[in-house]
This record gives C-alpha cells, sequence and structure tokens, in this order.
C-alpha cells in the first residue's frame, strides 16, 4: 500500500497579541486543516514580533527568520492572516511576508503555485475589504495562488474567546477557506 506524505501548511499571522482575533481566527483555520489530515505549524504573535525588519542580507537574518524561511520552502499551502490596520495590511505581517525573498532563487520561487487562504480581521468593514484586496495582490506579486474564498471578518462585536469563535457564519468560512488550501495542497 503506497503511504502519502500529509501536507504540510503553514499558518503565517497575527499581531503582538497572542489572544487576538486574527490569530485565533488564524488558529481555528489551521484545526481544520489538521482535521482534513495535514500537517500544521502555527507562525504567530511570538515570533513574528521576533523577527527582525527583514534586510536581504542573509547575515541579517536571525535563528526566527532562518525558521521562516524554512518553514515557507516545505509548505504545501499557507494560510495567511492579517489585521487591517489603517486600510492595509499590518507591519508585523508585512514584515514577515518579506522574508520569503529568501526563497527566489529556489527550484520554488517565492510561493509559486502554492495556495494561499486569506483571512482578515479588522474592527470595521472598510479596513476588512482593502485589507484583503491588499494581501491577494501581495500574493499574486509572489506567484502564489489565492483561495476563491477568502475571509473577511469585522471583529468589532467580540466574537472569538479562547480560541473559539461564536459566529457559526464565520467558523464555517474558517474552515472552508483551509478546505479549499488542502484541495489544492493535495492535487500539487
Amino acid at each position: 500500500m503506497k503511504q502519502t506524505k500529509k501536507p504540510f501548511i503553514l499558518g503565517l499571522g497575527g499581531t503582538t497579541n497572542p489572544e487576538s482575533s486574527t490569530e485565533q481566527a488564524l488558529a481555528i483555520s489551521l484545526q481544520a486543516a489538521a482535521a482534513a489530515g495535514a500537517e500544521t505549524e502555527l507562525f504567530g504573535s511570538d515570533r513574528l514580533m521576533a523577527l527582525p525588519h527583514y534586510r536581504s542580507d542573509p547575515a541579517g537574518l536571525n535563528q526566527t527568520g532562518k525558521d521562516l524561511v524554512a518553514l515557507v520552502r516545505r509548505a504545501d499551502g499557507v494560510l495567511l492572516s492579517s489585521p487591517g490596520y489603517h486600510g492595509t495590511v499590518s507591519g508585523l505581517v508585512k514584515n514577515a511576508i518579506d522574508y520569503i525573498e529568501e526563497t527566489s532563487a529556489d527550484d520554488r520561487t517565492y510561493l509559486d503555485g502554492l495556495p494561499i487562504g486569506l483571512i482578515v480581521t479588522a474592527h470595521g468593514w472598510q479596513a476588512v475589504g482593502s485589507t484583503l484586496a491588499a494581501l491577494r495582490s501581495i500574493v499574486h506579486s509572489l506567484r502564489g495562488w489565492p483561495t476563491p474564498l477568502g475571509v473577511g471578518i469585522n471583529a468589532s462585536g467580540g466574537m472569538f474567546r479562547d480560541g473559539m469563535c461564536n459566529d457559526q457564519g464565520v467558523s464555517t468560512q474558517l474552515e472552508m477557506v483551509a478546505q479549499q488550501v488542502m484541495q489544492r495542497a493535495e492535487t500539487r
């Protein structure tokens, strides 16, 4: 019987607070990927804050930066989650995305061909829409495939608590985006 490798799905994103709606939404989506058979890893707040500003100088990479690049290289798919700050991607998340430049000379350049599920949380709909559009643009420029569903969440109502979401519609969307990443990752 042929043994198949589990797809590896990287969850990348969050804020400076590990209990933020952004990181909780990402964790819920990663749990759905794991339930569908993926190996997963969350690269969230603690590690995001340990990344120095990206420099295109390998000597400028600390161990956390090297770990992030290794995870990106290993990934069969990515769930990418950002808060909408002032109508766009947070600096913390954008800095992590900039580390993907380290893969520019790899056989698989950047995110080429990878399914990328997008999740945005904000305290208002305007920032949700513009941030989701910005993430799609970034993923396209990195040669990734944004999933058809991008999850935009107006988190102003406090729907996340203790790793759970009390809005069934949002929970369903977080599961769906993980399923879309998994479907594409398994067919690669």
